[in-house]
């Protein structure tokens, strides 16, 4: 609202309020990309990603539980500090994963939008769509946890 907007509520009204609603659109501090993998091992192209030391705080989202425990296994065998939260996971697991995550233990943790919510991180350099979410608000949701805090941040997807 406009300050001059302000000043003829302020009028009119017996103690007006303020009410804010979240933007469904996504920051300007979110730089976004698109990788197309159409008959690519998607897997492996994130493991070259992330062999860039430029991603430093990496939350990458998948749309299963069972995806991501695949994705979890491979990224243990290939030597990369990985956590995984998703809604079969303990809650003491998911807090040891976000903890370690973090406090820099690992570098990149895995999640389903549902386990997600309510992720509050600071630092996230990347936020990689591994899988596409299923709406609009949830790309947005997703993306967000990126470039906070007048931070640069990337947001890669994945698209088959």
């Amino acid at each position: 609202m406009t300050p001059k907007a302000q000043e003829v509520a302020k009028e009119f009204l017996n103690n007006p309020s303020i009410v804010k609603v979240s933007s469904s659109q996504a920051s300007d501090n979110v730089h976004q990309n698109i990788i197309h993998t159409r008959g690519k091992n998607k897997e492996l192209i994130l493991k070259d990603l992330l062999s860039n030391p430029e991603l430093k705080k990496v939350l990458v989202f998948g749309r299963t539980k069972r995806g991501l425990e695949r994705l979890y296994n491979s990224m243990r065998s290939w030597g990369i500090p990985v956590g995984i939260i998703h809604g079969d996971k303990s809650q003491g697991y998911r807090q040891r994963s976000l903890r370690d995550f973090k406090t820099n233990r690992t570098r990149v943790l895995l999640a389903t939008d549902v386990a997600s919510r309510g992720l509050d991180v600071n630092n996230i350099t990347h936020v990689i769509n591994f899988e596409l979410p299923e709406s609009y608000q949830d790309y947005i949701h997703r993306i967000g946890r990126t470039g906070r805090a007048n931070k640069i941040g990337y947001a890669i997807t994945f698209i088959d």
